[in-house]
């Protein structure tokens, strides 16, 4: 899929009922016998579709993704996988049709449209690409129904499921960083800093920063050893005086300017 080791596969062929992203190990083997650790990154079981990532540093071969919605039956197709552990078999067929719709197929809560062909897929194909005659990855091989009708999960599909997954790992990166060791004051608080600080501010609610982590965004723009009151975000949002409000408050996708009032 990418030459960095990242491949798609079926959900079933990687998985089982125990099988948790991200924590199982496999081993890939490649079409010229170079084995690799691995681990499953992402799994959708409902579409039948999962990612997993070699863990190699060398650049890996890759077949460019095709449109599966440029397909029309009659279209020549390849089918590649290793069925009953025959390796690197290849079958050829045609689309019978580009948008098989699942529930036809007794799949009864399916949202997806299958590629349709009578390209041989046996046990041991699942997971292996569907590629066009323009060496394109159109569909990924998953189902037989009997011989001469075979379904393949479509490449448009399959990137619809790449791009989810991707935007869900870009917003876990990207979760706001302040800096700053914190806690809400409550009265009981506040009446126990001002019998240990007499000029402590009069207040009745608020956060208190007790500390700011080094070269963190916080230490640049101000560092004081105590700060009290209130955080604003822009100039929309409302006053902020606990934790969760201002965990609330910086998870906003928002390139607003941050405003804090210490006292």
């Amino acid at each position: 899929m990418t030459d960095s080791g990242l491949i798609v596969t079926n959900a079933h062929v990687v998985t089982s009922s125990a099988t948790v992203a991200g924590r199982q190990q496999l081993r890939v083997q490649l079409h010229d016998g170079q084995t690799f650790e691995a681990t499953i990154r992402d799994i959708d079981k409902k579409s039948d579709i999962a990612t997993i990532k070699v863990n190699t540093k060398k650049k890996l071969p890759v077949l460019a993704m095709g449109r599966s919605a440029d397909l029309r039956p009659g279209e020549f197709v390849v089918a590649i996988g290793s069925p009953f552990a025959l390796q690197n078999t290849v079958t050829t067929g045609i689309v019978s049709t580009a948008q098989r719709d699942g529930k036809e197929l007794g799949i009864q809560d399916s949202d997806m449209d299958y590629i349709q062909t009578d390209a041989i897929i046996n046990y041991g194909n699942s997971g292996g690409p569907l590629v066009n005659l323009d060496g394109e990855v159109i569909g990924i091989n998953t189902l037989k129904v009997t011989a001469g009708i075979s379904f393949a999960i479509p490449s448009d599909r399959i990137n619809r499921f790449l791009d989810e997954f991707n935007e869900k790992h870009n917003k876990v990166q990207t979760k706001r960083y302040i800096g700053i060791r914190m806690m809400t004051l409550t009265e009981d608080l506040v009446e126990e800093l001002k019998q240990h600080n007499p000029d402590f501010p009069d207040i009745s609610s608020g956060i208190l920063v007790y500390d700011v982590i080094q070269d963190s965004p916080a230490q640049h723009i101000r560092s004081p050893a105590l700060c009290f009151g209130d955080v604003r975000l822009g100039w929309s949002c409302p006053a902020i005086d606990t934790l969760r409000s201002l965990h609330s408050t910086s998870a906003v996708n928002s390139t607003e300017p941050c405003t804090m009032k210490c006292s």
